[in-house]
């Protein structure tokens, strides 16, 4: 299964946000009961008024060293389970595929 769709101007991906956490991390790649794969975020940030899903967003910029205008929470922004989609294309999408996938991944851990 794969943990990152790759389309023509973007790249999507599912995250488990756990909000309200004691600090701000990008846990590691993990499947649920269906086997689905997500990555696993903690934020500080209390869920209401969408101040999670800014920190998500912030925290993912940050890490992948992108422009949180290019990021986006396109499904589930009331939800712990949303769908993150980024756009880039070309080289730079390329370069945040090996990035996101290079997450640790918890059912294989290096």
């Amino acid at each position: 299964m794969r943990k990152v769709t790759v389309s023509v101007d973007a790249v999507t991906f599912h995250v488990r946000l756990t909000p309200g956490a004691s600090r701000d991390e990008i846990v590691a790649w993990q499947s649920d009961a269906a086997d689905r794969l997500h990555l696993a975020v903690r934020v500080r940030s209390v869920p209401e008024k969408g101040k999670a899903n800014a920190a998500l967003i912030a925290l993912l910029a940050k890490q992948l060293s992108i422009p949180k205008r290019d990021i986006d929470v396109i499904r589930g922004a009331t939800s712990r389970l949303k769908t993150v989609r980024i756009v880039a294309e070309g080289l730079l999408q390329a370069g945040l595929v090996a990035q996101l996938e290079a997450f640790a991944d918890e059912r294989n851990p290096d």
